[in-house]
């Protein structure tokens, strides 16, 4: 029995020596462990008789204890931790599997699926006649030598967890399974270039096609998994790229065989309830989807293009769009002033940045923030970004003359307390906002202005008196998005100020200095950063503010009186996370390039 035990690489004894000998777990942990030893047996016995879970070992029974790592408590020893630990002590290289960077054909096409999921193997990589191939445990002699002969070439295995495995093995069979039969259904004579040349379809696109149904839930399943925001269906003339936006960087995800794209999109369209046989004009929807037991809001936008219609998916995603505002990235200052804005009985409060600055997600969290039975929330939207039972929300519909302005009139009469705009884009649209906080509302808009000091002149440009902006304005932020650093593989470096200095980041002091980044791990797929924090430029309309708002208002003396008042700029925010560890300065001259190109 103890030969046995002893034999065998996944038994408790084996993964808690190799643990403790790596310094992930400390010896009370380890005899705690062990003398659980019978329970453990127990959980692994459920874990077997679950759908699946036929090869489950006792690394994901240990693994889902979530007990604290020795060397770094904060750190849970988790799934990855122990096959890591488990590769290192095997001599064999630990790869943690990046599906963006998976090659589908290879995938699917060097290993049949059941051979695959016998074995617990996955092809990941295939360059210069070798075969890097992805396993949960060390290879037999016998499994090696069927594993050469059946893909006729070298073989150079790596450690994987088994739960990525099996997932990766579901997804892309089963992708390739709905995408080869989607295909033979719609192959033949029919020949369709989009907008740029029409021919006569031989064939009609059924979007209720089991195949093409799997696929596309395949497509949204995955995005969710990758933590996309956006996903892209473009059409090319000989084939269909999906691609998606994951921490504001988009990335190739599937090159799809042409022929299938219009089933692929007449699927989307039914199920965002558009109009499937208008392909010439752009229309939008919405689709209410699944993830992991929460609901999640899909917008979906489809336009015509040179080789057929283009559809873009926002995925709207309530952990994202409604969070506390202390997890959004105020300083403790200027979350101090915002709060001050959004608790005054009336007045304006403008949010401003560019497309994709986090605007939306500041605003919806700020009306969360505010909202109680006691308040009437109405927002008045183009599209509705995300469904909130709490707000009453109007979605713009030009169509029938429902726009910001005519819609803002008849809001009056609903008794609100609150009213959110999604843009004030148009002189009408800002004088009913002007009117509405006039006679006791709290109104909350955006404006697309680089900074705060100019959503004042914006005013302006767009008709408004100033006296009107004296009387209704009561502060402005600007926003952008920076990428956080990676914790998992972030790591201090030196870095001279001169360098610093010659990019336009100027501090006060000389020497060197210690920043971070990121080194670049499985976690971050290489690139050193994980997940986004907002920066911000708050700018209270003070009555030094309120003097210099006039009909020729300079916009210069406009900046400089926000500054010696103590607003801080989007780049010194921006820098000020540098020195915290938080992004880096790369980043910082990235997001704030328009104040660095003003400076030199």
């Amino acid at each position: 029995m103890q030969d046995t035990e002893l034999s065998n690489p996944f038994s408790a004894r084996n993964i808690c020596q190799t643990l403790l000998n790596q310094g992930y777990l400390s010896k009370s942990q380890t005899k705690e462990l062990l003398q659980k030893k019978n329970v453990l047996d127990r959980k692994l016995e459920n874990l077997r008789n679950q759908p699946g879970g036929h090869s489950a070992t006792l690394v994901e029974v240990i693994g889902g204890l979530n007990m604290s790592r020795a060397d770094d408590p904060k750190k849970p020893v988790d799934e990855e931790i122990i096959y890591e630990a488990l590769a290192a002590d095997w001599e064999m290289p630990y790869r943690k599997i990046d599906p963006l960077k998976l090659d589908m054909k290879v995938v699917t096409t060097t290993i049949p699926r059941n051979f695959a999921k016998k074995h617990l193997i996955l092809p990941i990589s295939l360059d210069d006649g070798h075969l890097t191939l992805a396993t949960s445990q060390p290879l037999s002699d016998m499994e090696m030598e069927d594993i050469v002969r059946a893909v006729n070439m070298k073989v150079d295995p790596v450690v994987c967890t088994r739960n990525d495995i099996l997932k990766l093995i579901d997804e892309f069979f089963g992708f390739q399974k709905s995408i080869k039969a989607a295909e033979h259904q719609f192959s033949g004579p029919s020949v369709d270039l989009g907008n740029l040349e029409q021919y006569i379809n031989l064939k009609d696109v059924s979007a209720s096609d089991q195949h093409i149904v799997t696929a596309v839930n395949h497509m949204l399943s995955y995005a969710f998994d990758q933590r996309a925001s956006d996903i892209h269906i473009e059409p090319k003339r000989e084939e269909s790229m999906v691609r998606m936006r994951i921490d504001g960087v988009l990335h190739v995800v599937y090159n799809l065989p042409k022929n299938i794209h219009n089933a692929a999109v007449s699927r989307i369209k039914t199920m965002s309830r558009l109009n499937m046989a208008e392909k010439r004009r752009p229309q939008d929807g919405r689709i209410k989807a699944d993830k992991g037991g929460q609901e999640v809001e899909i917008r979906v936008s489809t336009i015509p293009v040179a080789f057929g219609e283009k559809v873009v998916m926002r995925v709207m995603d309530p952990d994202v769009l409604f969070q506390d505002l202390e997890n959004l990235g105020f300083s403790a200052t200027d979350l101090d002033r915002y709060t001050r804005f959004i608790k005054m009985p009336h007045g304006i409060v403008l949010v401003t940045g560019p497309t994709g600055s986090g605007k939306s997600t500041t605003l919806y969290s700020t009306l969360r923030t505010i909202s109680s039975p006691e308040i009437n929330i109405t927002t008045v939207e183009d599209p509705i970004e995300m469904i909130h039972e709490e707000f009453n929300q109007i979605g713009v519909q030009p169509a029938i003359d429902v726009t910001f302005s005519n819609i803002l009139r008849n809001i009056l009469r609903q008794d609100p307390d609150v009213i959110m705009i999604g843009e004030m884009r148009d002189l009408d649209t800002a004088s009913n906002a002007v009117q509405a906080a006039l006679t006791g509302h709290l109104v909350l808009s955006t404006l697309h202005t680089n900074d705060a000091p100019t959503s004042v002149t914006r005013l302006l440009d767009l008709g408004l008196p100033a006296y009107l902006i004296q009387s209704t304005l009561i502060g402005i932020i600007a926003q952008r998005l920076v990428r956080r650093i990676c914790n998992y593989c972030r790591a201090p470096f030196e870095m001279n100020l001169e360098q610093l200095t010659e990019m336009g980041i100027y501090l006060d002091r000389q020497g060197t200095l210690e920043l971070y980044q990121g080194k670049g791990c499985h976690r971050c797929r290489g690139t050193g950063y994980l997940g986004r924090e907002g920066i911000y430029e708050v700018l209270p309309y003070t009555e030094g503010i309120r003097q210099l708002t006039t009909s020729d208002t300079n916009l210069d003396a406009l900046s400089r009186k926000a500054r010696e008042e103590g607003m801080v700029t989007l780049r010194d925010n921006a820098v000020e996370k540098m020195l915290k560890g938080i992004t880096t300065y790369q980043e910082v001259m990235r997001v704030t390039w328009e104040e660095f190109s003003l400076t030199e």
